[in-house]
């Protein structure tokens, strides 16, 4: 169309535009035009029928794995509503792979999309231009071959443009790094056929309305991981190491962005080799800062992947994070990081704890519990350390030992409450006790059991909060932590375990100035070291133990002392032994103490036979398994009924031995004292004719010694070996 106007007009008197030549666009300001104005207007022009978009990146070197994931992708494709948009969503730890996964998936899946593949970088996006899901929109349309020119300004115009150049398409979009649902649902296409693939760090769940699938990507497993490192640095470098590369790999945790990170250094300093690496990085301290790798232009670190997702994380729960790091243990429940955070209530904690989860900086173990991946930690560890006053991290030690004590004083009270104990039950290390609250066992079932179970399922974390705790001198917490925690390894015997727990609170209690408790803590320590063949090292600690009672004043104690230094002289002198036992039955007798009483009794018994004089330890045996079914005792109860089998064997009456064993055999299981139980099964397999009940004994035995970690187990499986 054209317009002409020739007629003249009054020169302005203040205002004056030149507009020479040619002027591009939908608005043109002048104060006076003159000459002829021509106006040309272009319809923008559709997207060219052979555009083909092709903008997914190609998926990293070595990609290794992911097969459930990407096989649940290619699900999707073949059951999705022929209406619909199929959408799958791998969310996971940063680093974890993401990103590999979906252009991985993309590059195998090209030809099931014959009008291309988008790629929007939401990454990108928020460190350019904010990241909104207009500015997304306008990516896909250029995709599509719109020009700039032509792009709609407002945000219904962009969606209802997209909308109408995808509707006769079939094509993929992959969104990467997107934060928030509707960053999904806007960029659905609409023909039929396409597909959208997202990656998020945060746990989209509200996609699931629109029917997405989620996609959990888990760290990488040991074979894979080499498999990747293999990929990396050469089959040959690995094999050559390939001890080293096991270790290189633990410590990344199976993470593919550490692993890719520690591939880049190896391949990057020819003269570094993997075990100097793992070297470097078993110092827990500078881990973190050394899984980096540097080039001219920009250096990758995990702490930057991490970074990112903690910078946009709400303060409340960027609190909870950093206390997180100073957490002794690897696992947790909301009680635990409530109490560490020091918050009253769990609501709180579970609040915040909620957010860390959906932002994919913890993970939820099969026992409904949290975990914090081992480099997560160490940053959360070191952000704390940065941004924390000092003293922060000896405080939140401090409140997690408090509630461990608490609740394994509980536990030990649960399995047997009339146990010689040092520590106060009323207020141990001035946090509320039992007789305040009874734990979580009082209105069980079975309270012992149940006990046992919690502190079996908690070894690993107790342990090492007496770790923490022990390098920041909360001695009391630790030596009592200590005594109540052997209340499982009397049942389930993890020697390494029990021997450490004691020495950390023997030493404590040294520290603490308290003969007693360390008399009793050295004492008990004897009975790992002799049950790992430390004799010497055992009977070192008894003698200290000794002095200490002696010391302590206290009767039972020193009772309770004499009938450990029984145990060890039952290994080198019977007559010892039985001295030594009769003085703890005198001490108790005297004080009153009718358990201790019983012990002294049950040994004397056990010592008396292997003398010689089965008639008085048969008596006394008798005796002792009466006091320990009036006192409920049926753990030394059925441990007496085994001695009594034992020294019925001695006399030869081999029957009346084998069904005593038998039946105390049964009764340990039922009270859980597995390793009674495995010593009543060696016993009885030596009794028995038929080779097949003699295997299944041993092989019951074998499995309670190689879960305990105890030195019999080698014996048993030898036996088993020779038939």
């Amino acid at each position: 169309m054209s317009v002409q106007d020739g007629s003249e007009r009054p020169a302005p008197t203040r205002i004056t535009n030149s507009l020479p030549g040619n002027v591009d666009g939908q608005l043109v300001q002048a104060g006076v035009v003159n000459g002829a104005i021509t106006f040309n207007y272009h319809a923008g022009p559709e997207a060219p029928p052979d555009r083909r978009p092709d903008q997914v990146p190609r998926p990293p070197r070595g990609f290794v794995n992911r097969r459930q994931e990407l096989a649940e992708v290619d699900g999707l494709l073949a059951h999705s509503d022929p209406a619909g948009c199929p959408i799958g969503v791998f969310s996971g730890l940063p680093g974890i792979g993401k990103t590999a996964a979906a252009c991985q998936w993309a590059h195998s899946n090209q030809l099931r999309f014959p009008d291309g593949q988008i790629f929007v970088d939401f990454a990108g996006l928020r460190a350019g231009t904010g990241g909104d899901v207009s500015e997304a929109l306008a990516t896909c349309l250029r995709a599509l071959g719109v020009r700039d020119r032509f792009l709609p300004t407002g945000f219904a115009d962009r969606t209802a443009l997209y909308r109408d150049l995808s509707a006769k398409r079939r094509m993929l979009v992959v969104l990467d790094d997107v934060t928030r649902p509707a960053q999904v649902t806007a960029l659905l296409p609409q023909g039929p056929g396409s597909a959208v693939l997202a990656t998020s760090t945060w746990r989209l769940g509200e996609l699931v309305l629109d029917g997405a699938s989620l996609l959990q990507l888990d760290v990488l497993d040991t074979d894979s991981a080499l498999e990747l490192l293999s990929a990396l640095c050469g089959p040959r470098r690995i094999a050559d190491e390939a001890e080293a590369a096991a270790r290189l790999v633990e410590l990344c945790g199976g993470l593919p962005v550490a692993l890719r990170i520690c591939g880049a250094r190896l391949l990057t300093h020819r003269r570094l080799t993997i075990g100097a690496l793992v070297a470097e990085l078993s110092d827990e301290q500078s881990r973190l800062s050394r899984i980096a790798v540097s080039s001219a232009h920009e250096e990758r670190t995990v702490s930057a992947a991490l970074e990112l997702t903690y910078r946009d994380l709400p303060e409340a729960a960027a609190r909870m994070y950093r206390t997180l790091g100073y957490l002794p243990g690897l696992s947790f429940d909301t009680a635990v990081a409530a109490a560490a955070a020091g918050l009253h209530t769990t609501a709180r904690a579970q609040e915040a704890l909620d957010v860390l989860e959906a932002a994919s900086l913890l993970s939820v173990t099969d026992d409904r519990r949290y975990a914090l991946h081992g480099l997560v930690r160490l940053h959360a560890r070191d952000t704390a350390r940065a941004l924390e006053p000092p003293g922060t991290e000896r405080e939140t030690v401090r409140r997690v030992t408090g509630h461990y004590l608490v609740l394994t004083t509980a536990a030990d009270l649960a399995v047997r409450a009339d146990r010689l104990r040092i520590a106060r039950r009323d207020c141990p290390a001035g946090t509320p006790g039992p007789s305040a609250d009874p734990g979580p066992f009082a209105d069980a079932t079975d309270p012992g059991r149940d006990a046992i179970s919690w502190l079996e399922a908690e070894r690993a974390n107790i342990l090492a909060v007496l770790r923490a705790a022990s390098g920041f001198d909360l001695d009391r917490s630790v030596w009592q932590t200590a005594e109540a925690f052997t209340a499982l390894f009397l049942h389930h015997r993890h020697l390494a375990d029990w021997r450490e727990s004691l020495e950390l609170g023997a030493e404590a209690a040294r520290r603490d100035g308290d003969p007693a408790a360390e008399a009793r803590l050295r004492s008990l320590l004897s009975r790992p070291l002799l049950d790992l063949g430390q004799d010497e090292q055992a009977k070192a600690q008894l003698d200290m133990a000794e002095q200490l009672a002696v010391e302590s004043g206290h009767l039972v104690l020193q009772a309770s002392v004499q009938e450990f230094l029984g145990r060890y002289w039952d290994l080198h002198d019977p007559a010892r032994a039985v001295d030594a036992y009769r003085t703890s039955l005198a001490l108790n007798t005297e004080a009153g103490e009718e358990r201790g009483e019983a012990l002294a009794r049950y040994f004397l018994g056990c010592a008396q036979s292997v003398a010689g004089d089965h008639a008085t330890a048969l008596t006394a045996l008798s005796r002792a398994r009466e006091a320990f079914l009036s006192l409920g005792d049926e753990r030394m109860a059925a441990r007496s009924l085994a001695d009594t089998g034992r020294a019925l064997a001695r006399t030869g009456a081999r029957g009346e031995a084998a069904a005593a064993l038998s039946r105390a055999a049964d009764e340990l299981h039922q009270g859980g004292a597995s390793h009674y139980e495995a010593r009543a099964l060696e016993d009885l397999a030596d009794l028995l004719d038929d080779p097949e009940a003699v295997r299944g004994c041993l092989r019951r035995a074998l499995t309670v010694y190689e879960k305990g970690g105890s030195p019999r187990a080698a014996a048993v499986l030898a036996r088993l070996t020779a038939g």
